[in-house]
Formats: structure tokens, C-alpha cells, sequence
């Protein structure tokens, strides 16, 4: 019996719908955008370099717009979403930063956790009155060696570790899309909050700043074991496109979920307890001084 395997090519048109992805410059950002763009979407490229962006945008076709946009200043994402008029029916928190030991956010928090779920997390709230279908937020596979460090979110205390603070973000990412979700329900939104992760994908994600040593032999290693951006974006498509729970975790299907098609997926105790998931979401208000968006002023 052959195996049913999700592609793009199973997406629904998304004629007179608004998607927004961010980080779609280049990589899994940059293929999710084109196969929202090939349904028929106007697609919302949301960069931290408009210059990328566009070249992103002229290579996309189909209906497109290119809005600066910097995930490590909460200053920048405030504008940007004050900005923002009308509705949008979905959003893709695909960005992500990884490695630069020891370099902060211009808030001062560590990068890796201020871009990757702090700024995320600023982000959809402040888009929230305009969302009228769904959130999807990049996790990872690297989030079961993640621990959220909330007397030391910024790891000084201890010896900094770029695998430590990359799994923390993405362990982060996962508790946001579960306490969002609650709060949608609770809310009595129709809007639902799910998380994907891409697999092994053959993208640059973690190796700016490094040696050009670690670089070749990262690219070598992607060249033969990984699997392509456009596979590594399917299991955000299938979040956004298909109808699925809120909370759900989309994955590649393969072993180790390192490639393959999309499916449900399943997560670390870690990333499914719903006190630490409140709790990160309250310390996140605190740090970023911005609460839940469908709050009443």
C-alpha cells in the first residue's frame, strides 16, 4: 500500500487572503512565501533587510509586499504592527536566529531567545486584533534539550552555551503556541495557535559569525543529509492550510522527524505543561511589556 505524502501541490487557493511570513528573505521563510504566493495569497514578506526582501519578493511572483520588520527590537515590532490596518488571516512565525554566543537583542535580552520567541511573542500579540484564522510558529527538534531558565533566561549565570540557548528559544516557542491557544479558546477566538518544525533542512540558519571550517563542513553534511527548503517549509504549509486542533505540532514523518512529509508530531513533556507555559507567557508579558492581544484596553 503506498504511503499518502502530503506536498504543496495539495494546498487549498487562498484567493483574497492575507499571509504573513516572517523571515522570508531566504530559506524555509523564503519557500513558505512562495508556495502561499503560487495559491493564489498576497504575501506580507516581513524582514529584518528590506533590500533582501526584495529580491525575495520579485523572484515570489503573484501578489506581494516587503515590510521592514527587526524581531531582536521591540521598538521596531511595535511600529511595525501599528502600521498594520486590516485583516490578516494568518501568520507564520518562521524566523529564527541561531549562534553568535553572546550577542544581545537592542533590549538587551540574549538573541536567541529575544528574536526567536520574545519577538514572536510581541509580535502576535500586537497582530492579534487582526488575525482571523490561525498562527504557526517554527519550533524545533532541538527544543527536547531545551529547559527554560527563568532565573537566568539569558544564561550569565552559567557557562553559555549556543545549543542551550538555541533549545531553550525553541522549547519557548512551543509553550507560546500551547498558552496561546488556551487563551484563543478562553477568549472564545476562532483564531487557533500551531507550531511546525522543518526537519533537517538545508538552509544558513547558524552559520553566520562561525569559522569557515564549521561552515564547509555544515554545508557538506546539508548537502547530502538534508532535505530541500521547500520539503523543510511543507510542515508550516500544512499547519496553515489544513484543518487541524489548535496546539497541534507539525514535523516531517521520517526518522528522527529529520525529513519526510508532514504529520503530527509529537513534543517533550517539557513543551506540553501548561504551568510553565502560563508562567513563560507572564514573564514574557513582563519583559516585553506587551500582553495578551485580544485583552480589552
Amino acid at each position: 500500500m503506498t504511503r499518502y505524502r502530503w506536498t504543496a501541490a495539495d494546498m487549498p487557493a487562498m484567493d483574497g487572503r492575507t499571509v504573513m511570513v516572517t523571515g522570508a528573505n531566504g530559506g524555509v521563510g523564503a519557500a513558505t512565501a512562495a508556495a502561499f504566493a503560487r495559491v493564489g495569497a498576497h504575501v506580507v514578506l516581513a524582514v529584518r533587510d528590506p533590500e533582501r526582501g526584495q529580491m525575495a519578493a520579485r523572484a515570489l511572483g503573484g501578489s506581494n509586499e516587503v515590510r521592514e520588520l527587526d524581531l531582536a527590537d521591540l521598538s521596531s515590532i511595535r511600529a511595525f504592527a501599528q502600521s498594520w490596518s486590516g485583516p490578516l488571516d494568518i501568520l507564520v512565525n518562521n524566523a529564527g536566529v541561531a549562534g553568535l554566543a553572546g550577542t544581545a537583542t537592542k533590549d538587551g535580552f540574549d538573541l536567541q531567545f529575544g528574536t526567536n520567541h520574545l519577538g514572536h511573542f510581541a509580535l502576535t500579540n500586537h497582530l492579534l486584533p487582526h488575525l482571523t484564522d490561525r498562527v504557526v510558529t517554527v519550533a524545533s527538534g532541538a527544543h527536547r534539550s531545551g529547559t527554560i531558565h527563568f532565573d537566568d533566561l539569558a544564561l550569565r549565570k552559567r557557562k553559555y552555551g549556543l545549543a542551550a540557548s538555541y533549545g531553550q528559544s525553541k522549547l519557548a516557542n512551543l509553550l507560546f503556541t500551547l498558552e496561546l491557544e488556551r487563551r484563543l479558546q478562553e477568549a472564545g477566538s476562532s483564531v487557533r495557535s500551531l507550531a511546525a518544525h522543518p526537519g533537517y533542512a538545508a538552509t544558513n540558519l547558524g552559520t553566520k559569525g562561525q569559522p569557515k571550517t564549521l561552515v564547509a563542513a555544515a554545508n557538506l553534511a546539508g548537502s547530502i543529509f538534508a532535505q530541500s527548503a521547500q520539503h523543510g517549509a511543507l510542515p508550516s504549509l500544512f499547519a496553515a492550510a489544513q484543518d487541524l486542533p489548535g496546539a497541534s505540532y507539525i514535523g516531517p514523518d521520517g526518522r528522527g522527524e529529520l525529513r519526510g512529509s508532514p504529520t503530527l508530531v509529537g513534543r517533550s513533556a517539557a513543551a506540553s505543561d501548561p504551568a510553565t507555559a502560563r508562567r513563560l507567557w507572564e514573564v514574557s508579558e513582563e519583559l516585553t511589556g506587551v500582553g495578551f492581544g485580544l485583552d480589552a484596553d
